[in-house]
């Protein structure tokens, strides 16, 4: 037998020791839950349980030894908390998860023939997102601002905005982000569009009379490498990629030009100087539907939610201990900088699952009692090419 072969040998009688007392806590675990039921009582004692895992990492004076303790503590009591769950029948009592069910049974159908905003000029991508959602028929209206379109829902003037919130090249559009967490809305839907930014300028014009570069922040900065290649020019930031076309085409001026998309070009009569000046070839945005009503379509398969935590050791841990327990999918975890509160932070999150299949109140629960200011953002079925 070699020393490996040994090695498995005891690591194989460890673990059959470990299996049986697993098994023991577990029972023990499902009479705490049933004398819960029998009483009211919470299943989660996060305080309790911060103790619990303090104590069994203070076993150990190996540092590396101590995180892991904590990481073992913290999956097995969620695995108890999850059995817990099936004997503990809880309320409403948590604001976070009160809302999520409010809002489920007031959820409504998909509006027919809806009116969409979106932020920008015609021939924006946003407004190509809409079409590619809703159709081309599509009623659609662009605003100024990003903070416009979640107006026009408000006043009731549109059915749904469409939004981009993350790009493949340069990541989050954060704007979108924090405007998510200060309206109350929902997001019920998403889309992937291939953005293939152009360089254009008035007929006639060429790359040697350039002097000026227009387009939003995020057409600049997916272009840099180009732009790079021709540092005498000026970066202009503007709202939007097509209404720096619009600004160009309205100027007259010969030594401007505009990064946005083709039909852009087509739209304001303006020439394409170069083609696809995005330094990645594969250049990607995602845009949500976002409705002032929650909705629950066919197919839905994501979940969406912002919250915050309290700012001691190990919150984040404990949130993302749920989903493994649970068997979800966390598919992103971004944060943003809450105002006012100095190196505090927001998370927003999305992972797999349908709010209505039995055992999600249960990750509700958990969720919104370790978090505070919990709030789901929708259920949506994810985006398929």
């Amino acid at each position: 037998m070699t020393e490996l072969e040994r090695c498995r040998g005891e690591i194989d009688e460890i673990d059959a020791q470990l299996v049986a007392l697993f098994l023991k806590r577990m029972e023990i675990a499902g009479r705490v839950g049933a004398y819960k039921a029998a009483r009211g009582l919470p299943v989660l004692d996060a305080a309790r349980e911060r103790r619990v895992v303090e104590a069994k990492a203070a076993m150990t004076d190996d540092p590396a030894r101590k995180r892991d303790l904590a990481a073992l503590y913290e999956t097995i009591m969620g695995l108890s908390r999850r059995q817990q769950r099936e004997l503990v029948q809880e309320g409403t009592e948590d604001p976070g998860y009160a809302a999520c069910l409010a809002a489920m049974a007031a959820a409504r159908s998909p509006v027919e023939r809806p009116r969409v905003a979106y932020q920008g000029e015609p021939g924006a991508y946003s407004e190509q997102a809409a079409v590619g959602l809703f159709g081309p028929e599509v009623d659609s209206r662009g605003c100024p601002w990003f903070e416009d379109v979640f107006h026009t829902l408000e006043q009731g003037e549109a059915d749904y905005a469409v939004l981009p919130v993350e790009n493949s090249s340069t990541g989050s559009i954060r704007q979108v982000y924090d405007l998510l967490a200060q309206y109350h809305y929902y997001i019920v839907g998403e889309y992937q569009l291939r953005v293939d930014h152009c360089l254009m300028a008035l007929p006639g014009v060429t790359l040697e009379e350039i002097q000026s570069v227009y387009s939003h922040e995020q057409g600049l900065m997916q272009c840099e490498q180009f732009l790079n290649c021709h540092r005498d020019w000026r970066r202009v930031p503007t709202l939007d990629t097509a209404g720096s076309a619009k600004q160009v085409a309205q100027s007259g001026d010969r030594t401007a030009a505009a990064i946005c998309a083709s039909r852009a070009a087509e739209i304001y009569g303006l020439e394409i100087l170069q083609e696809r000046v995005n330094y990645n070839q594969e250049n990607h945005t995602r845009f949500v539907v976002v409705s002032p009503v929650m909705e629950l379509p066919e197919g839905r398969d994501k979940i969406s939610a912002v919250f915050h935590l309290p700012h001691q050791s190990g919150s984040l841990h404990e949130i993302l201990t749920i989903f493994a327990v649970h068997g979800l999918n966390l598919m992103k975890l971004e944060s943003r900088p809450i105002p006012g509160r100095g190196w505090e932070y927001r998370f927003f999150l999305e992972f797999s699952g349908d709010l209505t299949v039995p055992g999600m109140d249960g990750v509700l629960h958990e969720l919104s009692q370790l978090a505070t200011e919990f709030r789901i953002l929708g259920n949506f079925k994810g985006y398929e090419p």
